[in-house]
């Protein structure tokens, strides 16, 4: 790393005012102080501080350009942490490559201090953003309004984060940590985002409870729709889950999968070099030698075991119910017990024992073949499949060998077009001579009336200033679907952890909302005709980012400090113990 000083120069800084701008009063010098500061262009610097003061009203004055460069009080410029920010939550960067990057323009920096301004830049983010949401509300108003899209995520006991987001603009509005997805806990939450930005278009949400009673409080009479895409996958965890879980429970009762694996280990230690090619060539109607056909069923029964454990990847990204392997798997298991079962008899060399891999992986695979509660959930399973998959190609949404996985949003077809359809399959369902006896069916078609009124909006028409527009709510939640697992995705490539329960638990609700710098059009309506988001952050007091700062600390979800200390004794359970019979004596 080269330095632009041996030494940090010192910097003069004091304010342009000679006189008080309230009483006209002469300035004088009221203390004068040295600060060390760290920015990007500069480096770290010495910067000599003149604060002037007003005698007669006693104003001070400290120094414009210094309160440009850096917050008040604080060590590193606007610039670092902008820098910190973008590297943390929008490059992925995890602190000590932070600190590493820093230090190459002549930044020293530790990763304790690198969190902290992490931390600060999503407290300016968020404060900036209250401060520009009149400006978002005006671009949606020019649009012709908004339409809000609310999901949450969370992972294990930790808080849900619920976040809001205006398709149309593909804007973060705003967020929110809540213990559980309840009424009483949405309904502040969408109270906050009317007062804010207005009544919406149209909502697009998810099946849940609390949002739907919420969102009926909050916004009775604005037309509410249910995502299809997780209206279709509740649909399919009632119609297969339980036989699902089945499946899953049997084939991991048997422990098949290790076993398969340990069995093709083996194998391809004993299989001679170039036999696999030869099998290939074999598949394409050449024959195997006569002299590799005593081990010809060595490689064929490795290329088997390799084509059933392949089963277990099978399906197109969307996840259960959408994509089965579990089910592919037990399927494959079953139809190679059943080919072994003649390959065993075809003798290349005519002696039986250059079998012997057939018959030791018809060992490994009988207890699962003839295991009657996993054929008969595999036998159930089949027909609601039957079922689900009519109900997919209805919607036109995450069909079969689609390409877009989770990312699916849904054929462009007429929604009325995809309400007929849905209407057919309602009179096919229903016509079926086993749908009385067919409680699953029963229970999908009184969810799919129940629903019926949420599933299929027509398009909306509102004036512009530039005339009328018409639009189409989107008929998914797969916008804020994406985002969280943007937000998952960012966590675990900073922390290398796969779990984002702690993620959820101590990060600030407003952290989403990074998000929307990748959105030029809610950058420019942010910067509102400055040159940098520096800039916008210099422009807010920092008195309310420490009034923030505190808030934060008493997050619902944060543990008071005494207890803390409590239960970090190892006898605090006999402690409390011996208090509670003190207390009784």
């Amino acid at each position: 790393m080269s330095r632009l000083f041996a030494e940090p120069p010192a910097i003069d800084f004091r304010s342009t005012h000679g006189s008080c701008s309230y009483c006209r009063a002469p300035l004088t010098v009221y203390k004068t102080h040295i600060r060390r500061v760290s920015t990007l262009h500069v480096g770290t610097f010495l910067a000599r501080v003149v604060i002037l003061t007003c005698d007669t009203c006693d104003r001070r004055y400290p120094s414009e350009e210094l309160s440009r460069l850096v917050p008040s009080g604080a060590r590193f410029g606007y610039d670092v942490l902008v820098y910190v920010g973008r590297a943390l939550f929008l490059r992925y960067r995890n602190e000590e490559e932070v600190v590493a990057e820093l230090a190459e323009r002549n930044i020293r920096i530790s990763p304790s201090e690198v969190s902290v301004l992490g931390r600060k830049f999503i407290l300016y983010l968020a404060l900036a953003h209250q401060r520009c949401s009149p400006r978002i509300q005006q671009a949606m108003q020019r649009r012709g309004g908004y339409v809000l899209h609310l999901d949450g995520t969370k992972e294990g006991a930790s808080p849900m984060l619920m976040s809001s987001l205006d398709s149309l603009s593909e804007i973060v509005l705003g967020n929110v940590k809540v213990p559980a997805e309840s009424e009483e806990q949405i309904v502040p939450f969408l109270q906050r985002l009317k007062e804010t930005f207005g009544t919406p278009l149209a909502l697009v949400h998810d099946m849940g409870g609390g949002i739907l009673k919420a969102v009926a409080r909050v916004f009775p009479n604005v037309p509410d729709f249910i995502c299809h895409f997780h209206f279709l996958r509740d649909i399919g965890n009632d119609l297969m889950g339980e036989d699902y879980d089945r499946i899953r429970q049997r084939l991991r009762k048997h422990e098949i999968h290790a076993k398969l694996r340990a069995h093709a280990k083996a194998l391809k230690r004993r299989i001679q070099p170039g036999l696999l090619d030869q099998l290939a060539a074999g598949i394409s109607d050449r024959l195997p030698s006569d002299t590799q056909r005593d081990s010809f069923p060595q490689a064929s029964a490795y290329s088997l075991i390799l084509w059933t454990l392949e089963g277990k990847t099978q399906g197109d990204g969307y996840g259960f119910p959408f994509d089965r392997p579990h089910l592919s798997f037990a399927k494959r298991i079953q139809s190679l017990y059943s080919l072994l079962d003649q390959m065993k008899d075809v003798q290349l060399r005519g002696q039986w024992r250059d079998n012997m891999p057939y018959f030791d992986l018809l060992n490994d695979l009988r207890a699962v073949a003839e295991d009657t509660h996993l054929g008969q959930a595999v036998q159930n399973i089949e027909g609601h499949i039957l079922i689900f998959d009519h109900l997919r190609q209805a919607l036109r949404i995450a069909l079969p060998a689609g390409s877009r996985g989770l990312n699916d949003e849904g054929s462009e077809a007429n929604i009325r077009s995809i309400e007929q359809r849905v209407i057919a399959f309602r009179a096919w369902l229903t016509a079926r001579p086993d749908y009385p006896e067919n409680r699953k069916a029963a229970s999908l078609i009184a969810q799919l009336d129940k629903y019926w009124a949420k599933l299929f909006a027509d398009p909306i028409t509102v004036q512009t200033p530039s005339g009328p527009v018409t639009i189409q709510p989107q008929r998914t939640n797969n916008i804020l679907e994406q985002f969280f697992r943007y937000l998952k995705r960012a966590h675990r490539r900073r922390t290398g952890q796969a779990s984002t329960s702690r993620m959820l638990r101590t990060m600030l609700a407003e952290a989403p909302l990074v998000k929307n710098l990748q959105n030029q059009a809610y950058l420019d309506l942010l910067l509102d005709g400055k040159a940098t988001v520096e800039e916008v952050f210099a422009d807010i007091d920092i008195a309310t980012v420490r009034q923030e700062a505190r808030k934060t600390q008493r997050d619902f979800d944060s543990v008071p400090t005494t207890i803390k200390r409590l239960v970090g004794k190892p006898d605090y359970p006999e402690k409390l113990l011996a208090m509670l019979k003190k207390a009784v004596a």
